[in-house]
């Protein structure tokens, strides 16, 4: 995912899994440190989970039917719902996530941005335990002749990816020299028009997107990278009693069958590593 600057920051209040999404102009205004809380867990607004994240980032979070929903949205209604409040969602740039900005200044409780956990991510924000285990596809157009990552370079052809994302970095540590898209979609669209022959991105958002038959004829996956990425949900840092109560709710949806419900919605085919308790990120 990237940054987009200049984007106009947008909230879409979530409410929990059993009613909708309502779009609304203008940004949260709780202080630092939260003006409210619920259970104990100080919140920036009250009544509500305030969650950065950065649009479309399907099918983690997208905006479907007019309402803002995803496998990412699906689980912080999760946390919401154990609070007693509901989820509003504020739309930024993905380069905010990184740095912890809006975290920082009181705009957002959590961020959810199908991000992945690293060492330089975490000296800004705290991660929640790992929710989700991410593999980067290598999806290529059919009549390029590409059967492979290495193909792509033996035979000239142009790579793209997301700008800020691990599946660029990815491919820079590979020697090349990717061509950036702000998003997912644009990523997609690039390959779609012929900008790029193949691209790196996230595995999940490549199951979704082939869904499509017309997709499907056209494109193929010649690649899966198993690059060890885990994705965690982010919270300012010392923000302890709101990690703690993410990490509950994640534990718990796993232990009850929520978690594989949601997984099969949104992702896929549930793999029985997903039930496996997630080692801390902290």
């Amino acid at each position: 995912m990237n940054s987009v600057l200049g984007r106009r920051t947008r909230i879409l209040a979530a409410t929990t899994a059993t009613a909708g999404l309502l779009l609304v102009a203008g940004c949260s205004s709780g202080g630092e440190g939260g003006q409210s809380s619920a259970k104990g867990v100080p919140l920036v607004k009250a009544g509500q989970v305030t969650t950065c994240t950065h649009l479309p980032y399907p099918p983690f979070q997208s905006e479907i039917n007019g309402k803002v929903q995803g496998f990412d949205v699906a689980l912080i209604d999760l946390v919401a719902g154990d609070l007693g409040v509901k989820q509003a969602i504020v739309d930024t740039p993905f380069e905010n996530f990184k740095t912890g900005a809006f975290l920082n200044s009181g705009q957002c409780d959590l961020a959810a941005a199908g991000m992945t956990i690293t060492p330089e991510r975490k000296k800004n924000v705290d991660f929640s335990d790992p929710y989700f285990d991410a593999t980067q596809a290598v999806l290529v157009d059919k009549k390029s002749g590409v059967n492979s990552l290495a193909d792509v370079k033996a035979k000239g052809k142009k790579l793209g990816a997301q700008a800020q994302t691990t599946g660029e970095e990815y491919a820079a540590k590979q020697g090349f020299d990717p061509v950036s898209f702000e998003s997912s979609d644009a990523v997609l669209n690039g390959l779609r028009t012929g900008q790029v022959q193949a691209v790196i991105i996230d595995y999940p958002v490549v199951q979704g997107w082939l869904k499509d038959k017309a997709n499907a004829d056209a494109f193929k996956v010649v690649d899966n990278l198993h690059t060890g990425e885990q994705y965690g949900f982010t919270v300012k840092k010392g923000n302890t009693k709101l990690l703690a109560e993410i990490n509950k709710t994640i534990k718990q949806a796993k232990a009850d069958g929520t978690y594989k419900k949601l997984y099969e919605k949104w992702i896929g085919p549930y793999p029985a590593s997903a039930a496996t308790a997630s080692p801390s990120a902290s």
